[in-house]
Parts: structure tokens; C-alpha cells; sequence
């Protein structure tokens, strides 16, 4: 980590609205701002107002005026057919062509859309298309089901749906259409529908209601330009709805100008978008659209910045455990984004797949979502980058309400990373994190408390929940007056890094001593038989809660009850109670490899576990939900013994 780096951080305190306003400038607005930072109704901040912007032009026209219309903008991989690249050239194309169908369906400024769409390149047309014509998108994860789309078309009173027939998932085919239908049902929303025929699925597409995209688009000429919307920079740009286990799903808003201005700046500095090998660079964002991780890395923040971006439409290890690698290969990626339950899932396969391919190119390598285990770690540092020091890695630290990643161990603009592991890095520019105790004094270094922000917030962040701001304030700002409050547990350490630990619902208190599951995830994961591990808390009735343990063995390898309680003992001492271990095949997670926690705990107090449509294989779920059961049973017959 460079000097420079912690300079102009520095200075971005000293003038934290002075900071953006210069930011900004950069960026093509067609009217400039009247006020930077509107602080006057706290806590619902407002950056850029009075400006007029759009970001879709920010991050196509801008650049084919500068003549580069014929550099890749995304390079698409499917798991079987012909990969596609699309110039900046060809998208802004297409996104024009949308855009006037957009228009001629009435659809404008201000109003919501709705896109359930799998990972193909219609999927960033039609979120670009909806930017152009001012409009608002909430992108739902193509693999939720009717019930949970139906409330956020609801709740977003979506004038329009963006869909595709069906979708590849693991060599099988996944109808998209019909769970459209069934949503629109269940809401009693009666909006149009416009359907990409990405499969072949014979689906009933109603008369009235339900377009066929292509062939609407066939009555509007490849020529056709759609001229931006200049919506105000305090305009919303999206909503993006969170799960959450129970309740209503929380509609994140975030604002034209302020989004685009922070995900220009973060994205550049993480991946050194302003370095003489940037012509060079292939970001591949394996993040699903989605999810908030989709929007930043895989459509805006790439695009904002002129990069290439290249996505791979199906799961990890499918057809086989090293397409990943195979795809950084063939492509030449630089850059790379995943989550460290993916690569923990990798792991399970062995070193010898990564080792197949020639990973020369790769640059940088981003862990997001959830805190990196030293063993994810180790194994992509030695054997994914293959101990090359060109090969950096960053893990970064944002959520859904920040837009992007807040914090990162330097910039490759600005003299490159220094990875500390356990940390996810120092506050990017205007940042200031606070670590509050229970009382809300703020804590010395090296204090574990709970994880918070003082204003004025940068750019990155929410400006309410879609139409409910007292839900907002209940949040975010009730729990420490004068603070943002993250919901995660953390320290900053005496060089400033900051530390996640994990949210706070997910501190186990077993006989009054607070437990990270973290913590424990990553001793489990530091046995050397263990590929994967999971902790929840388990009820008991003496010590309030104990240690549910959940292990998959890597592949060949064979690993007891026994084990696994002496390994964390002899690392946190009595302080270990374990409830019981389970050794299973598999845990249940998303279809972008993310452990569904909340089942777990669900599971562990006996309750229904959810909507389970998120799930990569449901055959897992059945299998917790017996080892759970086993597990309460052995724990019975202790009590009663």
C-alpha cells in the first residue's frame, strides 16, 4: 500500500464534499449540480441535486465518442454454444433499440421495471436500456421463485417485466416464463411482459400483455437512437431488494448521480482502470446480476470505466471443476470476482485443476460477499496464482446499502494492494468507520463491537428503503443515534485495517461467551481434512446455546465426530461446547455458491426453513435437516442421561 494512496485519503477528510465535487466532474453531466451535498433532512442525505446526468450514457456514448466503439465490452461464456463479444459498439446498439421499445410501451421517467432474466448479454441491455430511458430497475435473482418476484413487483409497482423463456442450469433447462406468470398472478399485477427466447421453451404468451423481444425489436432498425433521459443526480437509479429470513424484503434505493459517481471512482482504483495496462485488462465478475455484487462489478463499474467484462452463465464446477480457470485461460482474464464459498467449493476438487491451465495473466483476484478463510486464501495465493507476487489479492469489504466495496488494502491506481490477511482492507476516500460498544462509546483499536459510519456518508450509500423511510431509520439509525449502523461485528486493528467478524446475528453466545462464527468456520476450515464448514448456534437449555457443526470432507479424505471436537478444542478451549458434529456431502447454498445460513439457523430452532427457490440443490437441505435431527436426538439423550 502506497503512500499516495493514504494521502489522498487523508485529504478526502479534510474536504469531504469537496472531494466528490471534484470526482464528478469527470463524468459527463448535462447540466452541473447546484448543491454537492444536501445534508438538510438527516438521515436522507442527497448528493449532486440540481444536476442532470444518465449513467447509461456515462458508460457507453462517453466512450464511443472517444473512439472506442470497437473495444470489447463484454465477453459472454455459456456452458455449451458459442460464447458472444459485444463491442461498446453493439450494446450501445442494442440498448438504443430497447430503449425506443421501451419508450413506445410508455415507459419512462421514474417508473419501475422489473428484470428476471439469467446470466446472458440481453440481461445488461435491458438494465442499461431502462438507465437510458431514466427509468428504475429492480433486478430480481432469476433463480427466486413466483412468490418471492410477485412481492417485489408488488412492492415496487413495476410497470413492466423484462424476462427470458427459461434458462441452462447445470446441463437442465429452468422455465422463467411460467414462474413470471405465476408471480403476476399472486400480485394481482396485470403489466406487460417482454419475453427473450433464450431456450426454446414453448411458454403461453398471452395477447395484449406479452411481447416476444425479438420480435419487437424486428420493427425497430439497427440505426435507431433512443436520447438519454437527464434525470436529476438525487433521481433514484435502482432498487435492490435483500432477503431476508422473515418480514417483508427490504427495497435498498440508490440514487443516479451519487451510485455512478462512487462506482466510477471505487472500480478504477480497485482494478486499476487508470494504468497503462488497462486496454489489456479482462474483468471476469462471476456475480450474478441479481445480486448488488452484479450491478457494480458486472455491469456499471466495468462500463463506467471502458474495461472489458466477461461473465460465464452457468455454476462454478459445471461441466467440470476447472472451467473457471479454463475461461481465465482462454480469454485472458487479469481480473478476477468471486465469493470464498465458491472457492471453498473449488477446493473440494483438489489443487490439480487450477494447475491445468496457464494462469500467467491473472492480476488480481477479489473474495466479496463474506470474509476470506486463511486456507481459501492460501490456496489461491500458491496455487491459483502460483505464488507469483504480480498476482495480488484483495479482500474488500461493501453491502448491498453501499452500492460496491467501502474498503480495500490500497489501490491500483495508486501503487497497488497490501493484503493484511484477516482484514478487508482501510476506508476508501471520505469513509469514517467507527467501532461502537453496546453503550455506543466508540471502541480503541484491536475492541470487537459493532461496526458503524459517521456522516456525512459517502456517495456509496442507500438513500432509503423504497417506500418505507421509517423502516429506514428503525435500520439503520436507531441503534446508535448519530451513527450508520452496518449490522456487522469487526475491530480496527492499530494500523487502521478494519476487521469483519461476521453480522451481529451471527455471534453464538454459548455460557455467556460471545463466539464469531467466523472464527469458528475458519479453524474448521484449517483442518486438513475439512473443505467446507458452517456453525449455528443450536439451542440448550443450561448454556443457552452450543455449537451446531457442519463439515464436508475434501474429496478422498475422511474425517470423524472426534475429530472436529478436538480440533476446536485444543484451539478455543472449554469454551468449545459442540452440540454435535455432522460430516455431510454438501450445505445448502445459492446458485452463486453462497451458504444459506438462514436455513441453517431455521433448521437448528426447529423452524421452516423458507423460500427455499434459491437453492443450488434442495437434496441438501434434506440432508441438514436429518443431521439436525440426529443432533437434537444424541443431545436429548444426554439431558435425560
Amino acid at each position: 500500500m502506497s503512500e499516495k494512496f493514504l494521502e489522498v485519503y487523508r485529504k478526502s477528510l479534510e474536504d469531504p464534499v469537496g472531494f466528490w465535487a471534484e470526482q464528478a466532474g469527470r463524468l459527463h453531466w448535462k447540466e452541473r449540480w447546484t448543491k454537492t451535498y444536501d445534508d438538510s433532512n438527516p438521515p436522507f442525505y442527497r448528493w449532486f441535486v440540481g444536476g442532470k446526468t444518465n449513467i447509461a450514457y456515462n458508460a457507453l456514448d462517453r466512450h464511443i465518442k472517444a473512439g472506442r466503439g470497437n473495444k470489447a465490452a463484454l465477453v459472454w461464456v455459456p456452458a455449451s454454444g458459442e460464447p458472444r463479444v459485444l463491442r461498446y459498439w453493439d450494446l450501445y446498439r442494442e440498448v438504443n433499440r430497447l430503449a425506443v421499445l421501451l419508450r413506445s410501451l410508455g415507459v419512462g421517467k421514474g417508473d419501475r421495471v422489473a428484470i428476471y432474466m439469467p446470466m446472458i448479454p440481453e440481461a445488461m441491455i435491458a438494465m442499461l436500456a431502462v438507465n437510458r430511458v431514466g427509468a428504475v430497475h429492480t433486478v430480481v435473482f432469476s433463480g427466486f421463485g413466483a412468490q418471492a418476484l410477485a412481492e417485489r413487483i408488488a412492492d415496487a409497482k413495476a410497470s413492466l417485466v423484462i424476462t427470458a423463456d427459461g434458462m441452462t442450469r447445470r446441463g437442465k433447462i429452468a422455465p422463467l416464463k411460467p414462474t413470471v406468470d405465476e408471480a403476476l398472478r399472486i400480485s394481482g399485477a396485470d403489466v406487460q411482459t417482454i419475453v427473450y427466447r433464450r431456450v426454446g421453451l414453448d411458454v403461453e404468451m398471452r395477447a395484449g400483455r406479452d411481447l416476444w423481444w425479438h420480435q419487437a425489436l424486428a420493427e425497430i432498425p439497427p440505426g435507431a437512437y433512443a436520447e438519454p433521459e437527464w434525470v436529476e443526480g438525487d433521481a433514484p437509479l435502482f432498487i435492490l431488494y435483500t432477503s431476508g429470513t422473515t418480514g417483508k424484503p427490504k427495497g435498498i434505493l440508490h440514487l443516479h448521480g451519487a451510485y455512478m459517481v462512487w462506482i466510477w471512482y471505487a472500480f478504477s482504483h480497485l482494478t486499476g482502470a487508470e494504468r497503462e495496462f488497462s486496454d489489456d485488462m479482462v474483468f471476469f465478475s462471476t456475480a450474478d446480476i441479481g445480486w448488488i455484487s452484479g450491478h457494480h462489478y458486472g455491469v456499471h463499474g466495468p462500463l463506467l470505466n471502458g474495461l472489458t467484462v466477461l461473465w460465464y452463465e452457468d455454476a462454478p464446477d459445471y461441466p467440470h471443476p476447472g472451467v473457471w480457470w479454463e475461461i481465465a485461460e482462454k480469454y485472458g482474464v487479469t481480473h478476477m470476482l468471486f465469493s470464498p464459498t465458491a472457492i471453498r467449493l473449488l477446493m473440494k476438487y483438489g489443487d490439480g485443476w487450477p494447475r491445468r491451465y496457464n494462469l500467467e495473466r491473472l492480476m488480481a483476484l477479489y473474495p466479496t460477499g463474506e470474509v476470506l478463510n486463511e486456507e481459501a486464501y492460501r490456496w489461491l495465493r500458491d496455487v491459483v496464482c502460483g505464488g507469483r507476487p504480480g498476482c495480488q489479492i484483495a479482500d474488500i469489504w461493501g453491502q448491498t446499502e453501499t452500492a460496491c466495496f467501502v474498503t480495500a488494502p490500497g489501490s491500483m491506481n495508486l501503487g497497488g494492494f497490501r493484503y493484511k490477511y484477516g482484514s478487508v482492507g482501510l476506508p476508501y476516500p471520505t469513509l469514517r468507520v467507527a467501532i461502537l460498544g453496546d453503550d455506543g462509546r466508540e471502541l480503541p483499536p484491536g475492541e470487537r463491537g459493532h461496526v458503524a459510519v459517521k456522516p456525512p456518508l459517502p456517495p456509496a450509500f442507500l438513500h432509503t428503503l423504497w417506500g418505507d423511510p421509517d423502516r429506514y431509520v428503525r435500520s439503520y439509525w436507531s441503534k446508535f443515534p448519530g451513527y450508520y449502523h452496518t449490522g456487522d461485528i469487526g475491530y480496527i486493528d492499530e494500523e487502521g485495517h478494519l476487521h469483519i467478524m461476521g453480522r451481529s446475528d451471527d455471534v453464538i453466545k454459548v455460557a455467556g461467551h460471545r463466539l464469531s462464527t467466523r472464527e469458528v468456520e475458519d479453524l474448521l476450515t484449517s483442518h486438513p481434512a475439512v473443505a467446507e464448514a458452517a456453525v449455528v448456534g443450536v439451542p440448550d437449555p443450561v448454556r443457552g446455546e452450543v455449537l451446531g457443526v457442519f463439515v464436508v470432507p475434501k474429496e478422498g479424505a475422511n474425517i470423524t465426530e472426534e475429530d472436529v471436537v478436538a480440533h476446536l478444542r485444543k484451539a478455543l478451549g472449554p469454551v468449545a461446547v459442540v452440540g454435535k458434529v455432522a460430516v455431510v456431502g454438501k450445505l445448502p447454498k445459492t446458485r452463486t455458491g453462497k451458504v444459506m445460513r438462514r436455513v441453517l439457523r431455521a433448521l437448528a430452532a426447529g423452524q421452516q426453513p423458507g423460500d427455499l427457490s434459491t437453492l443450488e440443490d434442495e437434496t441438501s437441505v434434506e440432508e441438514v435437516r436429518r443431521a439436525f435431527e440426529e443432533m437434537k436426538g444424541e443431545m436429548a439423550e444426554r439431558g435425560a442421561s
